[in-house]
């Protein structure tokens, strides 16, 4: 089958449309998130809205060793550099990635004072900020609006391959949103719906800003066909690119528990059965979101069992290209066959 992938955006030899990919056709080059950890938390931990957190949550399982609060974020940012200099020897920018719990959940002064200290690095061209839909408002996100379009920071320059006078930061807000599906949101503690994730995506894509969402893929009470029908609201949202991480049980978390005592509740996938699915998934979404990530990495001393072995996420993406061109298949297929 002779395809010119290109044509629906795809980096050179992929059939589906790589995160990585867009940052090099956009920006042109490499860019590197470096994960900070600025001491936040969460509404659903401190009572606002709930207690306890997700119950899937373990906040130190899914960040690396050099991000700890105690740690200015100047060192945070110089020790993730250094860290991922070893696999990403030619990168030379680099996004401060605030990913531990909500990144938004504070006063506005303290977020400028957090978010302009991270630009403030010679080696970083941007932020990444993770944070709930229910974190967020108009005037937080006139602020953000207003760094990315260079109304914030007088002087601030930056000279990136494809760019060569940037005068402004890249801003992009990822939001956790996990599921499509009111009942799950509430079995897992979230403490907002879905509407709730609707709302401040499109007010945030409304003031020009790029927005990411993750989804968590094996949730209670899920099925494999509801995971699937949710790729149409996905597509409907305003949003440049999507992480997909699937479930994985937590030592020592509510749903760990959840787990041992109800375990027919839950999807759980062998390997060859989750890149089959997601490749399902992949033919449903539109062509144009950029998928970040499709496979979530804890290290094993978080978990119980690892069912996958010790597989790394490089070997992962190779085995999901063989399985979409084994397939002739690519995404979007199904999504411009049936017009979703």
């Amino acid at each position: 089958m002779n395809i010119d992938f290109k044509k629906y955006g795809f980096p050179d030899g992929k059939r589906y449309n790589s995160f990585v990919g867009y940052f090099k056709r956009r920006y042109g080059e490499r860019l590197q998130k470096i994960v900070l950890d600025a001491g936040f938390t969460c509404p659903n931990r401190d009572g606002k809205v709930g207690r306890g957190g997700c119950t899937y949550c373990d906040n130190a399982a899914f960040h690396p060793s050099y991000s700890t609060s105690g740690k200015s974020l100047h060192q945070q940012l110089d020790e993730g550099i250094e860290f991922h200099k070893v696999r990403y020897r030619t990168t030379e920018h680099y996004l401060a990635y605030f990913q531990s719990f909500s990144n938004t959940y504070a006063p506005l002064d303290r977020l400028r004072e957090l978010y302009e200290e991270a630009l403030s690095h010679p080696s970083v061209v941007g932020l990444v900020i993770g944070t709930r839909p229910d974190c967020v408002d108009e005037e937080k996100l006139d602020y953000l609006s207003d760094l990315a379009q260079g109304r914030v920071l007088s002087g601030w320059t930056r000279t990136l391959v494809g760019e060569p006078e940037r005068n402004a930061p890249i801003i992009i807000v990822e939001y956790g949103v996990e599921s499509c599906y009111d009942q799950t949101l509430q079995r897992i503690n979230r403490g907002h719906d879905f509407e709730t994730a609707r709302r401040a995506i499109e007010m945030t894509a409304k003031r020009g800003l790029d927005v990411g969402v993750h989804f968590i893929l094996g949730l209670p009470g899920e099925t494999r066909q509801m995971m699937l029908d949710s790729c149409s609201l996905i597509n409907a949202l305003p949003i440049r690119s999507v992480k997909f991480h699937q479930l994985q049980i937590v030592k020592g978390t509510r749903m760990e528990q959840e787990y041992s005592e109800c375990p027919e509740d839950f999807e759980r996938f062998a390997l060859d059965e989750y890149l089959d699915f997601f490749v399902d998934m992949l033919e449903r979404l539109r062509p144009t979101l950029s998928i970040e990530r499709f496979v979530g990495e804890v290290p094993p001393r978080f978990v119980n069992e690892t069912p996958w072995g010790l597989i790394r996420n490089v070997e992962l993406i190779r085995l999901l290209e063989q399985r979409l061109e084994s397939r002739q298949t690519w995404q979007g297929r199904l999504y411009i066959k049936e017009g979703m």
